[in-house]
């Protein structure tokens, strides 16, 4: 928000390279852990949510396509690079597969970095609504709350989002292994996630252009809550391809359409700082979603009750997402 995006993606170059070559020196796992620290706390933070930010100011028209383009860029590498590290480290070893991921990974960010040296315009007094039609003039009132209730609101639905996100995503290839249906088949299905998150995520940028993100955000977590549920009576070989696929098409679209909400309707001066809140929380409930659907496995001996977990915490984000929609629409009255 202050100094642009350039300086904070030179940050993030020299944090990923010396993540990754001080994790190739590490002599121990305290070390090596704190090397991905590194990684994550300035590597990975970096980029994500500076770069919707960034992205969500040159765009008024087409800016749910372009943030989806962009948000996409993680899916893709996530694509990409396993089976690269996977060669590495088979013919030259982990720590040299680190250590020029970290100088390939840290020489592009910096070359790259130089292409987005310029400012964002000056944003509009006006943007467009939820309801993609009516414009949003006063951005200090944010669905009719203060700032600071309208921020809390999109955190808590986030991590509520992103924990019910988290149980398959995590958890298919324990599920399938519990199953009996081997870790190999779960790991397709997971890859077939990731993949299908692509398009979904595209998809959702499309249609928030037309509707507006709020509403996409509405949409997709409603369809990620019919794709959890048909986790539960199906534990069929097929029957768990396609609804892994069905997850992955409904939930791609939905982390990005928090960084349009915030855009939307909070000043585009705050844009950085509020959707990195905005997308923090989304992580941490990926965290926490993560960690809670294993401990509940534990506690049950059954991953039933992790996907009905799942499912309560997707009808909170749906709970207040549709509050949020409803006091738009009593707006516009």
């Amino acid at each position: 928000d202050r100094h642009g995006l350039m300086k904070v993606l030179w940050v993030g170059a020299l944090a990923v390279a010396g993540g990754f070559i001080w994790a190739a020196q590490s002599g121990s796992i305290w070390t090596f852990g704190l090397a991905h620290g590194l990684l994550g706390l300035l590597g990975g933070a970096s980029t994500f949510a500076p770069l919707l930010a960034d992205t969500s100011l040159w765009w008024n028209r087409r800016r749910g396509i372009a943030v989806a383009i962009c948000a996409s860029g993680n899916y893709v590498a996530g694509a990409l690079w396993p089976p690269l590290v996977q060669h590495g480290i088979e013919t030259i070893g982990w720590r040299p597969t680190y250590t020029v991921m970290g100088v390939v990974c840290g020489l592009g960010m910096l070359a790259l970095s130089g292409l987005m040296r310029q400012r964002p315009p000056q944003a509009p007094p006006v943007s467009v609504s939820a309801a993609g039609t009516a414009p949003v003039a006063d951005h200090s009132r944010p669905f009719g709350l203060s700032p600071t209730q309208a921020q809390w609101l999109l955190c808590v639905a986030g991590v509520s989002c992103c924990v019910a996100m988290s149980m398959p995503q995590v958890h298919i290839v324990a599920y399938c292994t519990d199953l009996g249906l081997g870790a190999a088949q779960g790991a397709q299905m997971l890859s077939l996630m990731m993949g299908l998150g692509i398009v979904s995520r595209l998809v959702s940028g499309w249609v928030s252009d037309h509707i507006g993100g709020l509403h996409t955000l509405l949409l997709g977590a409603l369809l990620q809550g019919v794709a959890l549920l048909l986790f539960l009576p199906f534990d069929g070989l097929v029957p768990l391809y396609v609804v892994s696929g069905m997850f992955g098409l409904f939930q791609g679209g939905i982390v990005p359409s928090y960084a349009l909400i915030v855009r939307e309707y909070f000043s585009p001066a705050q844009a950085g700082a509020r959707m990195g809140t905005v997308l923090m929380a989304t992580l941490l409930g990926m965290a926490l979603g993560g960690w809670l659907s294993g401990a509940i496995f534990d506690w049950t001996g059954s991953y039933r009750a992790a996907f009905l977990n799942g499912l309560a915490w997707n009808l909170v984000n749906v709970g207040i997402v549709g509050f949020l929609v409803f006091r738009v629409r009593r707006s516009l009255r």
